[in-house]
């Protein structure tokens, strides 16, 4: 009798998806708690029908809360996911190579997560919010996954320089607003909505149409953000996020300066936002460039510290509180609760639907009200999937697509 020779099953070339005892906490509270932002920047698009989302004539309250969103809130929260997207890709291809992956079963996974983001950005963008992001980060991650991923340090070290570069002419951009400011001699203007006639749509399918017109130019505008993933990559490099403790000189230095930058370069136009000052159209142009470009700063000035907070949360050395744990496993399921709130948008704020911000009579505080409720209900909601050990479904789904 012969003896039938039988193989093993040949070994997977990749690891499957991340599991939650190997997620850094930092990382998690991050995407989280920045989620709130989010939801406060766009739900005043929505209520508004553009942006930045706010009332040009304000009173009372609305000066103080135009002057918080202007200053800490518009062009500056988007920027903290392009970091830590930049920061999840070189994590996902570091556990895959740990595990044993090939470099091309890693450069595969990566293209078709990324491959599926960017038709995940197209769905959303479609039904929901012209305002997307996966489909610009999708495409992102995939020039990254081809150009920088596999780079050495001192090409990654590139980036520093581009960052020091963007640094000096936000100063030069600063002087120059400093000027027309005081300069400005026309007729005094404040601060308009620069309208989205999808967010202004009477009909559900009218929406529709009219965001399929403003996603790509939106996605070209996000595509930008190449240099502020790049800087993710690096700080990902460097496992700042997971080990704050040894970093903490630099994470200390890096919320110092960027921070400075965020406040310092928004003041000019917060204070055009709050109705406080008027200024003639040029100054007000240079005013908008300025708080655009000093945006970007807030991608690692806010990063830097959370990862201070979560450091002295570290050194405690006592059980996370339930909030900490809470808005983490937002984090964990940033995709999902980031859908969430523009479904929430839609129901809440469109002129179609409930229409919140006309019918409750005060649009900035209706929208700014939205926003903390949807938030709070989706932290609540992450706690409960994960003590049930559920990922939540825009994850599972793209995990299953990926892998």
């Amino acid at each position: 009798m012969t003896q039938l020779a039988t193989s093993a099953p040949a070994a997977p070339d990749h690891r499957g998806p991340v599991r939650g005892a190997e997620r850094a906490l930092a990382p998690d509270l991050i995407r989280g708690a920045m989620l709130l932002m989010i939801g406060l920047a766009n739900a005043a698009n929505f209520a508004f029908a553009g942006s930045p989302g706010l009332n040009g004539n304000p009173h009372g309250l609305e000066r103080i809360l135009n002057f918080v969103k202007i200053t800490l809130v518009d062009a500056r929260a988007y920027p903290v996911f392009a970091v830590m997207f930049g920061y999840g890709l070189v994590q996902l291809a570091r556990r895959q190579r740990n595990s044993g992956a090939t470099p091309g079963a890693v450069r595969k996974i990566l293209l078709k997560r990324n491959s599926w983001l960017v038709a995940f950005g197209l769905v959303h963008a479609t039904l929901l919010y012209f305002g997307d992001f996966l489909g610009a980060y999708g495409i992102v991650g995939v020039l990254c996954t081809l150009l920088l991923l596999n780079r050495g340090d001192r090409f990654h070290k590139i980036v520093l320089w581009i960052w020091g570069a963007q640094v000096v002419y936000t100063i030069v951009v600063a002087v120059m607003t400093a000027l027309a400011v005081v300069g400005s001699s026309g007729p005094a203007h404040g601060m308009t909505n620069d309208p989205n006639p999808s967010l202004g749509a009477t009909s559900y399918f009218a929406s529709m149409v009219d965001r399929l017109h403003e996603w790509p130019a939106h996605t070209a505008y996000v595509l930008g953000f190449v240099v502020i993933v790049w800087l993710g990559m690096w700080a990902a490099r460097k496992q700042l996020l997971e080990n704050p403790q040894a970093h903490r000189a630099l994470l200390t230095r890096v919320a110092a300066v960027c921070m400075s930058i965020v406040v310092l370069g928004a003041l000019p136009l917060a204070l055009v936002a709050a109705g406080w000052l008027k200024v003639d159209d040029a100054a007000l142009s240079s005013m908008n460039f300025l708080h655009n470009i000093s945006g970007q700063f807030g991608g690692p000035g806010y990063v830097a510290l959370w990862a201070l907070l979560v450091d002295k949360l570290m050194t405690r050395r006592q059980p996370l509180s339930k909030p900490v744990v809470a808005i983490s496993a937002l984090g964990q399921r940033s995709m999902t609760g980031y859908l969430f709130q523009s479904v929430s948008w839609m129901v809440l704020l469109a002129p179609f639907t409930l229409n919140l911000g006309d019918r409750l009579g005060n649009t900035a505080f209706t929208a700014a009200g939205a926003a903390i409720a949807v938030w709070t209900i989706s932290v609540i909601a992450a706690y409960q999937m994960k003590m049930h050990n559920y990922r939540g479904p825009a994850e599972t789904l793209l995990r299953r697509l990926t892998y």
